[in-house]
Order: C-alpha cells, then structure tokens, then sequence
C-alpha cells in the first residue's frame, strides 16, 4: 500500500519514508489520516491512534483526525507501526472569503480614537434558544423592492409557474454551511429546517427537542436546527462582529444569516425580503466562527451531516485561495468529503472566490486557484459575482472550465443578524463596505437549485445542475469567462421541463 504524507506552505519538516516525502508543518498538532478500508478493525485502529496520538476522532468513511496533544508525535513511527495509514495531512485551515480588516495605519488610529468614545459593545457571546415554530402570517414583503438580485431573476414569476408552487410544495432541505445563522430571525425562522428525529414528544412525554437524548440516533444531541461544530452543541447561531471590530480586526459580519436569506427567507409573510426557494428548509451548519476561520475536519463534519441528514443542496461560501504548491493532492480529505457528497446525490454550490486582496483572477490559470470551487468534481456548481449592470465584480474570480456561472454578488440586499436587513456591513468613519462576494451569488444559485428540483423531485443531481446552465442567460461579461456564459436566470431555469 502506497502511503502519502502532506504538509503545510510554512514550517515544513521533511524526511524520507521509501519513496516518498513525508512533509509536515512543525507547528501543526491535528493531522486527519485516512485508513486503508477494511484493513483492520476501525474502532480498534482509532483507540490505538488515540494512545499514541493523544485523542482520536471518527470524521467519515475511511478518515480520523487525530490531535498531539503533547507535542511530541512521531509521524514517521507512526506510519512505519500501523499498515492501515494510507495518508496523512494537516487539518487545513479554511476561512471566509471575504475579509473586512484594514491595514492602513491612518485608519486603525481613526479607529482607536473612535472607541475612545465609543466604546465596541463586542460580541455576543449567549446562543438563544430556539424558537418554535412561529404561526403564519401574511403579506407583501415590504423589502422586496430592495432585492435587486430576485427581481432581475423574476422569480415571483417563477413561483407562478411551478408545479407544485413552491408555496405549496413539499419542503427541500438546503444546507447553508457557514458561520451559522440566526435562527430567531423574523424572516428565517419560519424556514428554519426542523429535524422530525429531534421533535415531538419522546416515549417519557418530555420534548424531543431538549430532552439531552440522541432520539434520532444520528450522534447528535438535540439537534433541532442543524449543528454548531465550533462549539459543538446543537445552536449553531451566528455570532456577528460589530463593524468597528471587523475593521481592527476581521472576523463574521453575520455571513451565514445573510447568504440563509438569499436562499430561503420567508415570502409573502409581511416582513422583510425573500429567498429565491420561499419553502426551502434551511439546516443551520456553523464549521466558521466569529472570527472568520474553520478547519477542514470541521467542514467535512458539516458536509457529512447535510447529506446524510436529507439535505440535496449545500450551499458553500468560503474556501482559500490556492493549496499547498509542494503537494499536488493537498487537502484530500476535503475531496473526499465532496466525493461522499456526490457519491451520495447532493450538489455542492461553492464560491468562486474573491481575487487576490480584492481583485478577481482566472482560477484556470492561476497558481493559487480557489478552494473547493476548483475541484474537479462534477457535483460542484462554481458561482461568480456579478453587479445590477450584468459585468463582473471587480472582485469576483472566473474560468472557462472551472467556473460554471454568474450570480448577483454586488451590494445585495438581505437578511442580518438580529431581525435586520441590509446590504451595507460598514458605514463609519468615512469607510462603505457593501455586501459583496462570491459568498452573496453562491446562495442565489442553492436557492434556484432548491426551486427546481423541489419541483421536479424526480430528478438526479446531473439534470438539475444541466437545467441551471441550460438556462442561463447569456451575458457579455461572462462570455469566456465562465463555462455557460452566462449569468443565473430563475424564471428560465422553472420554465425546463
């Protein structure tokens, strides 16, 4: 069995094991390792790489993280005593695609004076509990007008034209795997995805959804809404972090709450905007915390439990830009969370990515291409950002071949932490930053997805994914730029048979 061994762009250790290098960061203590299947006993290899390593944990199929909680790991003693290790790689850090944090001298000091005065609130730091699920209501959403990216996809004309309505229909999961979302929101609570394992009244008569009780089986513990796999509990809700703190020091301007909207806000219920997918479920899946950054054996924690927990679309704003250049498989425990994602019939909508400190690059050609939108994998759908005029954020990545589309990503008006809405994240002390991303266009794109396939339950992964291209409508800026052509267009997309 042939054996692989990765390493990390900074800090790296090499030594040679037959012919091949193993090469990993010194600084690193949690490494994911996959095993050879069926060649031992898995509970067995995983309690022996716990003693030796410190602590061991189950991710997926043939994957384990395993921590050095002592710093003194022997990777190479490792490998050479246990045949079932076939590879070995870093838990990569994976982060937000955006990132508000200035660097400019003359502003930081704007900045410390401005809370001299105005001293930062922080973060919030108590999860709240989950709501039930609120009554109907009912209403124009007086915010739709500020929705630009849903009117020029006509999609309250394309709900007309499903069948089923999508107001009517049977509900579809959509998995926003992100920074969480605030599930007591207005406008998202009445979508939020409610797991039926987890509700109800138990056989004790006491509440399925805060009984401490695994009821579903599935390893977790009242997971109600989703799962938060930063602090591992069953609230994963979207910490924000004031605008004055993003610009001192980056971090969660309440991403996840924002893209949740674009996909699946409530319609017709007399507040605020709406989703493109009005009866979507979303599941709340928080791998990225409030200060911006996940890991890898977090994100494919959360890609697992979105599929093996019904949801048919996930929707994917964050990744990194480029990989490690000394190792062309790289991050292959990411890869093959999609792969079981595929495997298994989901699509994986991911963000092209935002350039190289703000200015949009060709992930063909680049050395440093944007994870996982680049993989090669056919379940994925690669999103652009485009603007209200049709051309291309100046920000925004693209690719003939690795890119697939473009969706509105400039200054996109929709949900915020707290009941709000907006499509402005800073405005102070003379700064503007709109909310613009790939992150904004991806959840249009899961959205129309959801719309879809919701109404056409009978189709398989590759016939949605060809309707979204096949309807595309094409769009100058995206010509060459993109592997359609195009930019997404609902009210076509629900017009395919």
């Amino acid at each position: 069995m042939t054996k692989h061994f990765v390493g990390s762009m900074a800090l790296i250790l090499a030594c040679c094991i037959g012919n091949n290098t193993l090469a990993i960061s010194k600084n690193s203590k949690e490494y994911l390792v996959k095993l050879a299947p069926g060649a031992v006993n898995m509970s067995s290899t995983i309690s022996n790489l716990a003693r030796t390593a410190g602590k061991a944990e189950f991710l997926m199929n043939d994957w384990v993280k395993i921590t050095d909680i002592e710093g003194t790991l022997d990777l190479h003693s490792l490998t050479e005593s246990n045949s079932a290790i076939v590879y070995i790689q870093p838990n990569y850090k994976i982060k937000l695609i955006e990132n508000y944090q200035t660097q400019d001298q003359a502003t930081l000091q704007s900045i410390s004076d401005y809370l001299l005065d105005n001293p930062s609130p922080g973060k919030k730091t108590d999860n709240p509990a989950i709501p039930a699920v609120p009554r109907p209501s009912t209403g124009e959403d007086p915010l739709f007008s500020k929705q630009w990216g849903m009117i020029d996809n006509h999609v309250k004309e394309a709900w007309k034209i499903a069948n089923p309505s999508p107001l009517e229909s049977k509900p579809f999961i959509v998995a926003v795997i992100d920074t969480g979302v605030d599930y007591t929101h207005e406008d998202l609570l009445p979508n939020m995805w409610r797991n039926p394992g987890e509700t109800g009244v138990d056989q004790n008569g006491k509440n399925k959804d805060s009984n401490g009780i695994d009821d579903d089986q599935n390893g977790y513990i009242d997971d109600v809404v989703g799962w938060d796999f930063v602090s591992n509990d069953n609230k994963p809700y979207d910490l924000a972090v004031e605008p004055i703190d993003l610009l001192k020091g980056g971090g969660n301007p309440g991403h996840g709450t924002h893209c949740a909207g674009n996909v699946a806000a409530s319609a017709n219920n007399g507040k605020g905007v709406s989703g493109v997918a009005p009866n979507t479920k979303i599941m709340a899946l928080r791998f990225i915390s409030e200060k911006g950054g996940g890991t890898t054996a977090d994100a494919i924690k959360a890609i697992k439990y979105a599929v093996d927990n019904g949801a048919l679309v996930t929707s994917n704003s964050w990744g990194s830009e480029g990989e490690d250049p000394n190792d062309k498989e790289s991050n292959q425990a990411l890869r093959d969370a999609i792969q079981y994602a595929q495997d298994k019939g989901t699509l994986f909508i991911a963000a092209a990515g935002n350039g190289h400190q703000g200015v949009g690059y060709n992930n063909d050609s680049d050395a440093a291409p944007s994870y996982p939108a680049s993989y090669t994998h056919e379940n994925i759908i690669s999103v652009a950002a485009i603007d209200i005029n049709d051309q291309l954020g100046t920000f925004s990545n693209w690719g003939p071949r690795s890119v697939d589309l473009g969706a509105p990503g400039v200054k996109v008006f929709s949900t915020t932490v707290g009941s709000q809405y907006s499509d402005t994240i800073i405005d102070l002390l003379g700064i503007t930053a709109y909310w613009d991303g790939t992150s904004m266009a991806t959840p249009h794109v899961a959205g129309a997805a959801a719309l879809y396939w919701s109404a056409h339950p009978e189709k398989t992964w590759q016939q949605v994914k060809a309707a979204i291209l096949q309807s595309v409508k094409s769009v100058s800026a995206l010509k060459g730029a993109t592997s359609s052509g195009g930019k997404l267009d609902v009210l076509s997309l629900m017009q395919q048979p």
